[in-house]
This record gives C-alpha cells, sequence and structure tokens, in this order.
C-alpha cells in the first residue's frame, strides 16, 4: 500500500536538495598518494596532459581554475621509490623483465633484463627528474584521513608532516590511490612454537638493516620470489659477504625456470646499420615479451601436464653433470621438512 505521507517528504527532499557546486575551488585536481613506480607513472601521464584541463567545468571560472594546482605526490618516507626503496636485502631485483615491467613512455633502454633493486629506484627518481614530477613531491607527508562530499564534489584529506608535526588539511577534485600492499611498518610474521628458545635472530626481508650474515648458517622460509632473489645473493662468494651454508624450507614444491638475466637485443637490432631506432626496437621487444608471457599462461592454464614435463626436463637438463637426481633431492627435502615439524625455527641462524 502506497503510503502517501512519505512520498510527499521524498518529493519534497528530492526537489529542495542541494545542488553540487560544481564550481568550488579545489587546492589539487588531484592528489596522488605514494611516491613508488605507479605514483610517478600516473603523475607523469599528468604532465603529458598538463596543457588540458583535466577535470575543470565549463561553468567553472577562469580565475578560480587558475589558483587550483594541478597536482601533488604525498609519500610518507623520506624518498620515493615505494617498494624498491623499502626492501635492501640482498639480491633484491626484478622477479619479470624490465621491457614489461618499466614504463612504456620512458624505455628501458638497459641490457639488464633482470634489474637490481637499486637500478630499478634510480629509473624511477630518473624519470621523475625528466617529467618534472620531483618538485611535486612532498615527503614525509602521511595521508591520516580523506573524506568525499557529494555537496562540494571534492575530496578532503588529512594530512600529517611528518617533519614539522604540522597537521594539514587539503582538498582535490580526485584521489589516486598508490599506496601498493604492503605493509611498510611491519611485515607479516607468524609466530612460531619453540621461538623464545632459539638464539639466533629471526629476521623479516624488509627489516634487513644492513645484516651481518657472513660465515654463518642460515634457513629461509619459504620459497617465493624474495626467497629465490635472496638465496642466491647469501652465498656469492665474490660479494662482500658469504653465508656459510643456506637451507630454504618451502611448504608447496615452486616450480622454476632458469632464463637469462640479460637481453643485447635492444643493441643488436638497432646498431650502427640497422634502420630501426632504439625506441622502436624497444617498442618490439615489449609486445614480444607481452605476447610470451601470456603464451606460457596460457599453455600453463590449458595444458598443465604438459607445461610440468617443460619445467621439470628444464631443470634436469641444467642439473646434468652436477651429480643431483632431481627426483632424490625433491623426496629428500620432503623427508626434511617432515622431520623438522615445528622445531625447524631452530635451524634458521646460528
Amino acid at each position: 500500500m502506497l503510503d502517501i505521507t512519505t512520498t510527499k517528504q521524498a518529493i519534497k527532499s528530492r526537489l529542495t536538495r542541494k545542488k553540487p557546486q560544481m564550481d568550488k575551488l579545489a587546492d589539487y585536481e588531484v592528489l596522488i598518494i605514494g611516491a613508488g613506480i605507479a605514483g610517478i607513472g600516473m603523475a607523469c601521464r599528468l604532465q603529458q596532459l598538463q596543457h588540458k584541463n583535466l577535470f575543470g567545468h565549463k561553468g567553472a571560472k577562469k580565475q578560480k581554475q587558475a589558483k587550483t594546482q594541478r597536482f601533488a605526490i604525498l609519500e610518507k618516507r623520506a624518498d620515493l621509490g615505494g617498494t624498491w626503496d623499502l626492501f635492501t636485502y640482498p639480491g633484491i631485483r626484478s622477479d619479470s623483465d624490465a621491457l614489461t615491467f618499466g614504463y612504456n613512455f620512458r624505455p628501458w633502454l638497459d641490457y639488464r633484463m633482470l634489474a637490481a633493486g637499486g637500478d630499478i629506484k634510480r629509473y624511477i627518481a630518473d624519470t621523475a627528474r625528466e617529467f618534472g614530477i620531483t618538485e611535486h613531491i612532498r615527503y614525509e607527508h602521511e595521508v591520516q584521513k580523506i573524506s568525499w562530499s557529494s555537496t562540494d564534489q571534492l575530496w578532503t584529506a588529512t594530512i600529517k608532516n611528518h617533519a614539522s608535526g604540522e597537521v594539514l588539511v587539503k582538498t582535490a577534485k580526485f584521489v589516486v590511490g598508490a599506496t601498493g600492499y604492503y605493509d611498510y611498518e611491519q611485515g607479516y610474521r607468524p609466530h612460531f612454537d619453540g621461538e623464545d628458545d632459539f638464539r639466533g635472530r629471526i629476521v623479516h626481508p624488509q627489516h634487513w638493516d644492513n645484516l651481518d650474515y657472513n660465515d654463518k648458517k642460515v634457513v629461509i622460509i619459504g620459497s617465493g620470489a624474495t626467497a629465490m632473489t635472496l638465496l642466491p645473493a647469501l652465498v656469492d662468494e665474490d660479494s662482500e659477504q658469504c653465508a656459510r651454508h643456506v637451507t630454504m624450507l618451502q611448504r608447496t614444491p615452486t616450480y622454476v625456470a632458469s632464463v637469462p638475466g640479460d637481453d643485447h637485443a635492444i643493441d643488436w637490432l638497432s646498431g650502427k646499420f640497422s634502420p630501426l631506432s632504439k625506441e622502436q626496437v624497444y617498442t618490439a621487444l615489449r609486445a614480444r615479451n607481452v605476447l610470451r608471457q601470456q603464451g606460457l599462461y596460457k599453455l600453463a592454464t590449458h595444458a598443465p601436464k604438459l607445461m610440468k614435463a617443460v619445467l621439470k626436463g628444464s631443470v634436469t637438463k641444467e642439473l646434468k653433470g652436477s651429480g643431483v637426481d632431481p627426483k632424490d633431492c625433491s623426496r629428500a627435502l620432503y623427508a626434511r621438512l617432515q622431520s623438522l615439524g615445528s622445531t625447524r625455527l631452530r635451524y634458521t641462524r646460528q
């Protein structure tokens, strides 16, 4: 049954509702939270559109638009780079090729495809300087709260300047969250039974801080991307430090493929007698890598047994002549994990 009173109130509310103030002045057109690879990339895109009024409206007054700054990047840390500034453990690098990992508007022209963390951070910093982004970054500025006003059609951000202790309030027409997915204060740290009796150090790679591991025994718990890059670096005899012995403990076996870390194709194909520029070769090689990755993914999802055979076959080939049988290695590792149980933490570091 229709409630006439409620209907009248709804119609009255609709007719008397405040219209959005589309020309209300904002401090910024865009606020970007985070100065990592995503935040810098977004800012570069905005710089490429610098002659356009991104979110202006025809009814807005020109003098008001002129007072609104285009964008700012708010970064809680003291430097840019995000992940590549936070993580400093030995061996940190990209786990995908730099041609597809980097910005397509600023080609990665170095031959090192599995780029080291420091090189990636420099690439981000160089990109920021080249596109005039550095001056727009506000370091040690933490966004503590954001709220949206439908009436004003604006975002309001409460920001703390950790350098001065000052709390600021800024408005923007658009907010981009480029904060990543890591907890920068504390990485995931499970509790292990018996860890209070452990006499060594328990270290999360996120908080490495120039750890002394030289001539020590180490156990890495996990076999993901971090472990894959950390382990070879710990036993590198040419580095300043080298662990005495390193063991990786894994819950689930990981398929591993050995791929080249360097790719000189850009230099070869854009050489002295080539009609192609480095940028043109980059575009072609980037497309090649994207198609290759998509193809491998499709193969793995549609023919998993075939993909498994290919990966295991390549590992067997790599180990040929080493005296190590992949099958025996897998069985020995499984038995070792079973015997360690909850006491495996005792062997983490000594």
